[in-house]
């Protein structure tokens, strides 16, 4: 799947991904491949991301919306 990240100010993160957890308003979601299409209002938190080569990845953010479609996740992040 791929995963970007994306501020205000610049693209933070974009990468091929196995799994991300994702800071939901009501409470941590995964997300993994094949994964049904939602859009989800996101909560200050850490968005942590496991990589195609199993590395992990931490993102902080104070809010935002994340889209999941077709194995494309796009986090707007605030």
């Amino acid at each position: 799947m791929l995963l970007e990240i994306i501020t205000p100010d610049k693209r933070i993160f974009e990468d091929e991904v196995n799994s991300v957890i994702l800071p939901g308003i009501d409470g941590f979601f995964g997300v993994l491949k094949d994964h049904a299409p939602m859009i989800s209002a996101l909560k200050k938190g850490l968005v942590k991301v496991t990589d195609k080569s199993s590395a992990h990845h931490q993102f902080e953010i104070e809010g935002g919306v994340v889209e999941v479609l077709k194995n494309r996740i796009i986090v707007l992040a605030e």
